[in-house]
């Protein structure tokens, strides 16, 4: 099926041509008659399937459509989690409005930079706002940006957005919304909890699945992504990534860490064994952020290794192998960290090293999403260590220790149980 026929107008569909969309993937087919008929979504697809096309094509649409006269008051808001996501999304909406008259100017605004680019780009208005919640904030607060004619709100990574990280900045920012607006809310994975929140804010909504059920709970992969899990002692995987590495004669990897001092150690081991490697983590300034993204992408680096900075929404095309050299705290994040790769219909590699410390964690991320893979043993690195004895309470266990969104949650309570 052509996005013609999914009635888009010719200058859309001429954009969507020249960025090489050629054949609607099937969340774009589900969605875009939606949006266009003014309808509330909750889409819900595989990462790398192609949800920004699936609601920017029709939100300019829309946006067109519905335009009046007033002075470039925003027309639609698109809120998401990062920086990086930010910028790739603004980009591709201006790319897809090249040949709509008049052309709908897009502003793009997040945190770690300095905000007076921002606000000299809001001069005279925009139509169309992409950002974070946080700077999208302090501009309002600046008198910069008001969106109190917004007509679309996107949350592109709901899922993020919806949580208690986000809750205060976002109900501050919806409270600056009209009421009646079109909302439409997208992610790869939807739990429960922030499944019901979602609800609350959707106005009779269609929701689009075009992906397992599992993955409501975040229990799905990419269909042409290949899951390996190796057993590896803690002190002998770097040396086993390196192996890896060789023997796959691997191009380019993405590797994810805990933390933003494990992304420096090591990057930096990688690179003194001859490994040109980098990191990529929230410590670093948004110019550092941006140029080693930019040099990844453009294969000058043969391994990026990050935090969970880089597991949502980032677009790194034809990336074959993501390794969990730490295993992520979720199985939510454990979606999105090997979406990294088989996107857009490539396949992709995604390695899992399980060490005797995390064996129980790995177990109860395998059974909240599902599966069991088999686990494998590299001769030469058999691991030697053994599994540690359970803590009382299962307070040993990544996964069950008490979370800083528990922990909010938990005073939240705590202090809605007090009497006045």
């Amino acid at each position: 099926m052509p996005f013609q026929a999914l009635g888009l107008v010719p200058a859309l569909t001429k954009a969507a041509a020249d960025l090489g969309f050629t054949t609607p993937t099937p969340i774009q087919t589900e969605a875009i008659p939606v949006i266009l008929e003014g309808k509330d979504v909750l889409g819900t697809a595989q990462t790398g399937s192609g949800k920004t096309a699936a609601y920017a094509l029709p939100l300019l649409q829309r946006l067109q459509q519905q335009k009046t006269a007033s002075n470039r008051r925003v027309g639609a808001l698109v809120l998401v989690p990062t920086r990086e996501l930010a910028a790739q999304v603004g980009e591709m909406v201006r790319q897809f409005a090249l040949h709509l008259e008049p052309r709908p100017k897009v502003a793009v605004a997040f945190g770690g930079v300095s905000i007076n680019p921002q606000m000299m780009a809001l001069r005279g208005g925009a139509d169309i706002m992409v950002g974070t919640p946080g700077r999208l904030l302090d501009l309002v607060s600046q008198n910069a940006l008001k969106l109190d004619a917004v007509q679309l709100l996107v949350l592109d990574e709901a899922d993020r957005l919806l949580d208690l990280g986000f809750a205060d900045e976002l109900q501050r920012l919806l409270a600056l919304l009209p009421r009646q607006r079109q909302n439409l809310f997208f992610s790869a994975t939807f739990p429960p909890d922030v499944q019901a929140l979602a609800n609350e804010l959707l106005h009779d909504a269609v929701r689009i699945e075009v992906m397992d059920a599992a993955c409501e709970t975040g229990a799905a992969s990419p269909p042409l992504v290949v899951q390996r899990l190796i057993e590896v002692d803690a002190d002998r995987r770097v040396q086993l990534l390196r192996h890896l590495m060789k023997e796959g004669q691997w191009e380019r990897v993405l590797v994810f860490v805990a933390t933003q001092y494990a992304a420096e150690r090591v990057a930096a081991k990688l690179h003194h064994g001859d490994i040109y490697a980098t990191s990529f983590h929230g410590g670093l300034s948004q110019g550092a952020r941006k140029q080693a993204l930019k040099e990844f992408k453009e294969k000058r680096w043969d391994v990026v290794v990050t935090t969970d900075l880089a597991a949502r929404g980032i677009d790194i095309a034809q990336l074959p192998v993501v390794v969990n050299f730490d295993l992520p705290r979720s199985a939510v994040d454990h979606v999105h960290r090997i979406g990294r790769t088989g996107r857009a219909g490539e396949g992709g590699l995604a390695i899992s090293f399980v060490t005797a410390e995390a064996d129980a964690h790995w177990r109860l991320i395998e059974k909240r999403q599902g599966m069991s893979l088999p686990r494998e043993q590299i001769p030469g690195f058999e691991p030697q260590q053994l599994a540690p004895p359970p803590a009382p309470g299962g307070g040993g266990i990544k996964g069950k220790r008490p979370s800083k969104k528990d922990k909010l949650r938990a005073a939240a309570a705590a202090t809605g149980s007090k009497s006045p």
